[in-house]
């Protein structure tokens, strides 16, 4: 049987893999599992949501859980899955919950705990729940029962400490188009930006419970693109669902992704004496062009397995304070738990207007190699680190390669497949090794 928490939590088909019953239980066995650090206390929680439909009945579903295990529960109602990690320790409380799957379709729906200190769950907690669905237990009674409040209006407290952290910088006279992916910061991220000064156009900002991430967003960047040139915008920043990731686009409506914020982040981090260390954390799936340009620059560049709770993990252990992924979680360990978009993009556009530079200017710091990926699926990924056959032709792969390209074979950590990334002097070469190594792991990982 598979495990049921992923790299990001519970996600699945809400109403499908995802039910309320799945929704409660989940809640009742986190709340026992996280009771076992308040022995005799009383736990509070905050739970928040993106806009998607089936969030109403799920955080219904796991309100009712944790209220009946027991603990007091602060209703947040929409805000991004960054803000609701903020407040979790902005308010003292034991734990949140988060519903939201994040860059997903629509039909999708996940849950993410978040722990005391804002940060998700480690791995043996998860499968401490896990394990816990289910048990029977003695519920409490009377007076013992959780409360339920219901306060919306925290998340300006949110949207102020966003603000705060430019730390005094007007973004005035920055024409800035935001795409919200009709999702959880199509308030936020407005307010941020025009309570900072910025002139700002947004798109996709009207959820309606239905057109979440729905051809736009981080993972849909050409509207945005076309946005920012169409309207001569400075520069444009574009959200996923629930705004833990953020990428962006210059003045001339090009891409801008993770690999190249954090190059533009960490070295003017470095030149002002705060990147600790002079050391950034970033995934095995960043560009090499990334990790070359921080070998020019004297900043060491950590590698972690895929999935920013893992970055945070490594940055936590070790004192680091800049990391994240190419996808555009970034995680500035100043301001935030986990990665936040809107304060990834207000942290760019105050490097914008310190320096004096446009987008295109700061992110010639790294040059991205070409990069080719495929998703091969109707394998088994279990098998993909041990096969023979796929271990001979990636090494085979990585010798034709040389320093000047790269092989990373993984299997999912969310779906039934496994991703071959081919990065190489030209995206023609990167493209035939790719169908190569993909054509290896579709006939020796056969289901």
């Amino acid at each position: 049987m598979s495990r049921l928490f992923g790299t990001d939590g519970v996600r699945g088909l809400a109403n499908g893999e995802l039910t309320a019953e799945l929704a409660m239980s989940l809640s009742v066995a986190g709340a026992r599992v996280l009771a076992e650090a308040k022995p005799g206390g009383r736990l509070s929680a905050v739970v928040g949501r993106d806009p998607r439909a089936s969030g109403e009945f799920l955080e219904a579903a796991v309100v009712a859980g944790l209220a009946s295990a027991g603990v007091d529960v602060i209703r947040l109602g929409v805000l991004p899955t960054p803000g609701l990690a903020y407040l979790v320790t902005e308010l003292g409380a034991d734990f949140g919950v988060m519903l939201s799957a994040s860059h997903n379709p629509m039909p999708d729906n996940g849950i993410k705990f978040f722990s005391s200190s804002g940060i998700k769950l480690p791995d043996e907690v998860e499968d401490q729940i896990e394990a816990d669905l289910g048990a029977v237990w003695q519920r409490p009674t009377g007076a013992d029962v959780g409360r339920v409040t219901d306060q919306p209006e925290l998340v300006e407290r949110y949207i102020a400490h966003l603000v705060d952290s430019l730390g005094g910088v007007s973004l005035a006279g920055l024409t800035v188009c935001l795409d919200t992916a009709n999702g959880a910061s199509f308030r936020t991220a407005v307010e941020a930006f025009t309570r900072a000064g910025a002139t700002v156009s947004a798109m996709h900002n009207q959820p309606d419970g239905l057109n979440i991430n729905k051809d736009c967003g981080s993972t849909h960047i050409e509207s945005l693109q076309a946005a920012v040139v169409a309207g001569g915008a400075n520069v444009g920043f574009a959200f996923d669902g629930d705004a833990d990731r953020c990428l962006g686009v210059d003045a001339a409506g090009q891409l801008v992704d993770g690999d190249q914020i954090m190059a533009i982040l960490a070295i003017a981090m470095q030149q002002s004496g705060q990147l600790a260390h002079d050391t950034i954390v970033a995934t095995i799936m960043s560009n090499l062009g990334f990790f070359k340009a921080m070998r020019a620059h004297g900043i060491t560049a950590w590698q972690t397995k895929v999935g920013d709770r893992y970055v945070v993990e490594a940055m936590n252990a070790e004192g680091f304070v800049l990391g994240g992924e190419q996808s555009g979680h970034v995680i500035v360990r100043q301001f935030a738990t986990t990665g936040d978009g809107v304060l990834t993009a207000l942290q760019v556009a105050r490097q914008m207007v310190t320096s004096g530079q446009a987008l295109a200017d700061l992110a010639t710091v790294m040059v991205r190699l070409p990069q080719v990926m495929i998703n091969v699926s109707g394998v088994d990924r279990a098998r993909a680190d041990d096969d023979a056959g796929v271990r001979v032709a990636v090494a085979e792969a990585e010798a034709e390669l040389g320093d000047s390209g790269r092989v990373v074979l993984r299997p999912s950590g969310t779906e039934p497949l496994v991703r071959v990334m081919v990065e190489a002097d030209t995206a023609d070469q990167a493209q035939v090794v790719a169908e190569r190594l993909a054509e290896v792991v579709r006939t020796r990982l056969a289901l």
